[in-house]
């Protein structure tokens, strides 16, 4: 169960890093950071059911606030991308879809 876990950390971080850095490298909400979101909230579902499976205790309030916060990332990435197909300017949403993938990564580790 710990192997399972551990690959599923690793993708995750991996999803997170294709939602920070897409943005950057092309400059606008690109289809990698959009997928690299929906990536890392099912990888986030699936840890959390890990962990609810051992018999370490599982903070929910920190679980339901960073399935909030992931759940806007997603938004933020879905809606700046159907706008950047249609040439319209999706930048803005790109990189606070960006930021909060940063601030959840925070919650995660300082929480």
């Amino acid at each position: 169960m710990e192997a399972l876990r551990l690959v599923l950390y690793i993708l995750h971080m991996l999803a997170m890093l294709a939602i920070v850095v897409a943005p950057f490298v092309a400059g606008r909400v690109h289809v990698i950071q959009t997928w690299g979101a929906r990536i890392q909230l099912l990888l986030g579902l699936g840890l959390t059911g890990i962990a609810e499976a051992g018999d370490d205790p599982v903070n929910h309030a920190k679980i339901g606030t960073k399935l909030v916060i992931m759940l806007a990332v997603l938004a933020c990435a879905e809606i700046g991308n159907g706008r950047s197909k249609r040439g319209e300017n999706g930048r803005t949403l790109a990189l606070v879809a960006a930021a909060l993938a940063v601030v959840n990564a925070l919650i995660a580790f300082l929480w």
